[in-house]
Parts: C-alpha cells; structure tokens; sequence
C-alpha cells in the first residue's frame, strides 16, 4: 500500500467502474494519478461513484480530467459546455470572462471529485497547427499569458490548481502528437520571444506544466518531454518553475521516437517529468510500471501539492458566483 506519497506514473481504465482487475492495478504504489476519459462518463452522479471508489482503494490518488472548454471537454452531460478559449479574446471583457470560465471549469469537476483539469493551454494560435486551433488563447503571446493568467485566478479561487501546456509551445508545429512526430525548426531565440512568454509570465502561477511531444531540432534531437536541455535548463533553469512536470501522453505517437512503453517512462522521469501518463493501452501501462518499479523512482513530495482543495458540494449552482460567471458568459454569447 502507498505511503500517502503519490507514484510516479498516470493510468487509466476501461469503463464507467472499476474492475478487478483495475482495482488490483490501481493498488501498485507507483500507480499515483488516474486520468478520464469520455468513455468514462455517463452522469455527475456516477463520476462522483467512480471517484469514491478509487478513493477507497487509494485515497492519495491525483484524479484527472481533460476538461479546457470548446472541443476538449470530456464532462458533457449536465455540465456547462464551455466555450473554446480562443472566442474569448474577441470579447471587450475578456479577462473577466477567462476568470469567470476557470471558475466554472474548476467548480464543476471538483465537484465529482476529481482532482484536476489538465488546463490551460498556453501554446500560440498561429493558424497552422491543428491539434492547437481553438484552444489556444490568442496568437500573441501576451494576450494569450493575461488571458490564461486571469484563467488559473479563476481555477485557484474554486479550489485547483493550474496545469500549463504545452510547453514550450505546440502551436508552430503543423503535425498532430496524436498520430505523427512533429518537429519545430525554428531557433530557440525565436520560441523564447514567443511561444515561452505565458509559460514565463505565469511560472509562479502554474503548479505544473505539461510538455509537448515536439521535436526542436535546433534546441535538441529529443521531443521536449524527452529532453532534460528543455526540462531542467530551460524550464527549471532559465523559467525558474520548481512545480510538478506531467508528461503528456506517452502512448501518442509523438513519444514513440524513445521505444516500447518502457523506455518512454523512462526516458520522460529521467529527463525530469515527476509523472508519466501512459492511456488507452493497459499492456503499455503495465510495461511502464515494470520499468517504475525496476528503477526505483522516489516521487518528489510536489506532486501532493496538485490534490484539489475546494469543498465543492452537489449544491454548488445555488452559489451567487456560478450565477455571475454563467450569466457572464451568456450575455457574451459564449454559451447558451
């Protein structure tokens, strides 16, 4: 059994509740966070029943979530569908509207217990990566920290804290990470006079960042996630960000260029990530536990510090803000 120190690596499971076979999984130590999905999620209710069950079993487990708003929203029926955080630039009170969109988000998913949304996105809209698009904040770099900033105010004041990505920036790249391995041939002098700006206005802000599964070939040979030139030079070094690193993905296939699932946990906690996900493939998981396991990983006493900390109730729609933040967002035609 853990003790009370979250593990090392993310997993996932199959259905709407936990097999035995999960169950047992779930238990190893080095198991530390679960991350859902769509196929998850039937109702609030039977999230909340989800969670408690994961809890029972391990009451130290991160519980996760991919919940930005517009296209990447996995909690849908009865929750509020959150505009694309791009619409919201247009807005003339823009960084109000981010700040009251954090808030829903935030309050919505502790309220079934789950820990975290895996948000926001920091990358730049250069209109042409397509996997970024909508998600992004703004194509300028300042605008897209103010909004993303006024965003994680919001996350913080219902209770959770910030995940930025995907650093440094996944918005020039034109392949999609999902299918492909994409690569960014710019220099790094161009990425820190742009793409790295929200990343280092709002280092102190974020209690974590995600990387990208992109190749800078003039920075390193190694996708960022990969990499300890971006991961402790640049990120910890240069950023000066002491928070927890997730890696992205590693089933995706921007990470294949490190191996089998093994070698991609590996070469992710190695480089620096505190966790490694590893989703929609429970042998590449369990290959990636044994490799936790053969190598020993203590995990850094950070990641506790991602746990959820609002007292969300069932009755959270009563709240005065919930009604400001949605009639906000509808008087901004944002919603419906």
């Amino acid at each position: 059994m853990s003790s009370g120190l979250n593990g090392s690596l993310m997993v996932d499971i199959a259905g709407t509740w936990l097999t035995s076979e999960d169950r047992q999984f779930l238990r190893q130590p080095e198991v530390g966070g679960l991350i859902i999905f769509a196929r998850n999620i039937e109702s609030a209710r039977q999230v909340r029943e989800l969670s408690a069950s994961i809890r029972a079993i391990r009451p130290d487990l991160l519980l996760a979530v991919d919940q930005e708003g517009g296209r990447v929203q996995r909690l849908r029926h009865g929750f509020v569908r959150l505009p694309a955080m791009r619409s919201i630039a247009d807005a003339p009170n823009a960084e109000f509207l981010a700040e009251q969109c954090g808030w829903l988000m935030a309050t919505e998913v502790l309220s079934v217990g789950l820990d975290l949304s895996f948000a926001p996105v920091l990358d730049l809209d250069y209109q042409r990566s397509a996997v970024v698009g909508s998600r992004s904040f703004d194509g300028d770099p300042e605008c897209a920290a103010l909004l993303a900033g006024a965003f994680i105010r919001g996350m913080n004041a219902a209770g959770m804290v910030a995940t930025g990505k995907h650093f440094p920036g996944h918005g020039w790249a034109e392949a999609d990470s999902h299918v492909a391995i994409p690569t960014d041939e710019r220099s790094l002098e161009s990425i820190r006079a742009n793409d790295l700006v929200p990343f280092k206005r709002l280092s102190k802000q974020l209690a974590a960042v995600m990387p990208a599964h992109v190749i800078y070939p003039q920075v390193d040979s190694q996708p960022a996630g990969f990499s300890r030139r971006w991961l402790q030079e640049i990120l910890r070094g240069e950023l000066g960000f002491d928070g927890v690193i997730f890696s992205d993905d590693l089933s995706m296939a921007g990470a294949h260029v490190a191996g089998d699932a093994a070698s991609r946990i590996e070469a992710a906690l190695t480089a620096g990530c505190d966790m490694g996900l590893v989703c929609n493939d429970r042998g590449a998981a369990e290959l990636a536990l044994s490799a936790v396991q053969r190598m020993k990983v203590t995990p850094h006493q950070r990641i506790t510090s991602m746990r959820g900390k609002g007292l969300v109730t069932t009755e959270y729609r009563q709240h005065p803000r919930w009604l400001t933040a949605l009639n906000a967002l509808r008087t901004a035609q944002l919603i419906d």
